[in-house]
């Protein structure tokens, strides 16, 4: 599974817990491996209207670490329970598309953030404007 799915998965997830519904699955089928996308098929119960901001901030409220995942990937990483490794942000950065510079961390981490974000809107998460700008 990819790490744009691992994120959708744990977002979406959560938002389906709190109402009762079903999680999403975005899991490769046994014994093969999906390919790497960085977007949730559309099936028959599309993933729409999930608050994106409110899920994160119900977790975070829940988490004893003080983590601002508004504006660092590493936090939003690390609040979902993914690995947050500059490995495992490199690997989010290629499956997303990146063309700057990996060893600009601090740059590919801004450009990071703002994509996961604007791809969960994508995906039909609500995402206030002020974190896909």
């Amino acid at each position: 599974m990819s790490i744009f799915s691992k994120i959708v998965s744990a977002i979406f997830g959560s938002a389906k817990a709190a109402d009762g519904s079903a999680a999403p699955s975005t899991s490769a089928p046994a014994g093969g491996s999906a390919p790497a996308s960085t977007s949730v098929p559309a099936g028959p119960t599309p993933l729409s209207d999930v608050d994106v901001a409110k899920v994160m901030s119900d977790l975070a409220s829940k988490n004893k670490e003080k983590l601002d995942w508004k504006k660092s990937i590493v936090d939003l990483m690390k609040l979902l329970g993914l690995d947050s490794s500059i490995g495992a942000r490199k690997e989010l950065a290629t499956e997303l598309g990146y063309k700057g510079d990996m060893s600009d961390s601090a740059s590919m981490n801004i450009w990071l953030h703002k994509q996961v974000m604007t791809k969960l809107a994508a995906n039909g998460g609500t995402v206030p404007a002020d974190l896909k700008d």
